[in-house]
């Protein structure tokens, strides 16, 4: 797993699927709020004037010295539920990024957010 922090330090590089297909650019790193590890990165992806925000599970991600590289398909990723630029995941959303990705949602034990952006 990668620390946070490291993964920061990618702002901006490419991030890309298991066949090496570019799947858009790192933006932020969000994180499970009950452990604080990396869960969860933005990806920048579209066209000039219409870019969104896409979410991409960081589990099983690797980094390599250009681009950290995904285990899930460009096709799933970017189709997964996104943000605009400037916009944020709301709690009532989270669920559905999980699910998108096969993966179990649980909120914190008194219901709080489960990911947080850093």
């Amino acid at each position: 797993m990668f620390a946070a922090e490291n993964l920061r330090d990618w702002r901006g590089e490419k991030v890309i699927d298991p066949e090496g297909d570019k799947i858009g650019e790192l933006e932020a790193v969000y994180v499970d709020t009950a452990t604080d590890e990396p869960a969860f990165v933005t990806v920048k992806v579209g066209m000039i004037g219409r870019h969104r925000l896409v979410f991409a599970p960081v589990t099983g991600a690797t980094v390599s010295p250009s681009a950290l590289r995904v285990r899930y398909a460009k096709k799933l990723v970017t189709e997964a539920p996104s943000i605009d630029l400037d916009g944020e995941l709301t709690a009532a959303d989270e669920p559905a990024l999980y699910a998108h990705y096969g993966l179990t949602y649980q909120p914190g034990m008194s219901g709080e957010r489960r990911l947080g952006r850093r």
